[in-house]
């Protein structure tokens, strides 16, 4: 990926990952990790940077809380290059070790929603979840899009909506070409312009009031979700609301600790201060070895991995 992607460009920016060589543990151990909003099949997916994550971090479960692949972008035109084989191998290899990868689909990766119920490639597909913590606090997990009136409503608004997010994130890529030639570490333009947007701020306001709602009328504690890439972890009328970011701009993600505890990673931060403290070490696995490529890992998920229903609570 032009400007993020070291192994490509050739330009070694202090915040990007180092070059996977060796095959150690990762270094941080979950219970749960939820990443949302990757939006594989688009330019402005920072798959160096999720691969990166994946690669440092194991849990005994992980979340793909929707927007995984972005559908919408593919339709209009195709756009994969090895950066999406990484990040694809990283979630396959979690589910080969083990680990519990739960699928729940969102808005741009809909075309999946047909598959609900059943397993596709060890990785379970659900349209929500009831995910109970270790502290026993029980957290209900859904994309977010059917709490969202434009995308529900009238799709189209929501579609020519995208269109001039598009276009943000456009100017977010190329800016962030220009501070990584530069030196810089990556910052999001696009996000820094949405904050600064009266409307996008009332939007968001109203979307997680209405989320936290539905979680209290699900007699849940608390609420995971993605869709509107903004990360987020506070209370709402005492109904805890945890937005886990996106892969386009914030390169966040939300962990549970083995003691029920949640934190919200920002992994942008976490890999400056890693620069600052001098401790970038190499990372856990070698990306370049055995891609991944999604057009055969889609036919081993639809096509000859077992499909079996699941049950969509712990």
């Amino acid at each position: 990926m032009p400007g993020l992607h070291a192994r490509q460009t050739g330009v070694i920016n202090p915040l990007m990952p180092n070059g996977r060589t060796g095959s150690s543990a990762p270094e941080c151990q979950y219970r749960t990790i939820w990443i949302s909003d990757l939006h594989l099949g688009t330019r402005d997916s920072q798959t160096a940077f999720l691969a990166d994550f994946l690669g440092r971090h194991s849990a005994e479960t992980l979340f793909l809380v929707g927007d995984i692949v972005d559908g919408w972008a593919l339709q209009r035109s195709w756009f994969w290059d090895s950066g999406h084989d990484d990040v694809v191998n990283e979630i396959l290899r979690h589910a080969r070790e083990g680990t519990r990868v739960i699928y729940i689909p969102g808005n741009h990766d809909e075309f999946l929603r047909k598959y609900i119920g059943f397993a596709v490639a060890q990785i379970e597909i659900a349209l929500q979840w009831t995910h109970r913590l270790a502290n026993g606090r029980k957290m209900l997990v859904v994309h977010g899009d059917q709490f969202d009136g434009i995308v529900k409503h009238a799709k189209w608004l929501s579609v020519f909506g995208a269109s001039a997010y598009r276009v943000a994130l456009s100017l977010n890529r190329w800016f962030n070409q220009l501070r990584n030639r530069l030196g810089m570490p990556y910052w999001s333009l696009s996000a820094y312009l949405k904050q600064k947007t009266k409307r996008a701020v009332q939007y968001i306001a109203d979307f997680e009031s209405a989320i936290a709602e539905t979680a209290r009328d699900c007699s849940a504690d608390g609420v995971i979700c993605g869709h509107i890439h903004h990360p987020e972890m506070r209370y709402i009328d005492g109904i805890q609301y945890c937005n886990t970011g996106d892969w386009v701009e914030s390169c966040t993600a939300l962990v549970e600790h083995h003691d029920g505890r949640l934190e919200l990673v920002e992994w942008i931060a976490e890999l400056a201060a890693r620069t600052q403290s001098g401790v970038m070490e190499s990372a856990a696995i070698d990306l370049t070895a055995t891609p991944v490529p999604l057009v055969a890992a889609l036919r081993q998920a639809l096509s000859i991995g077992e499909q079996r229903p699941v049950v969509a609570a712990d």
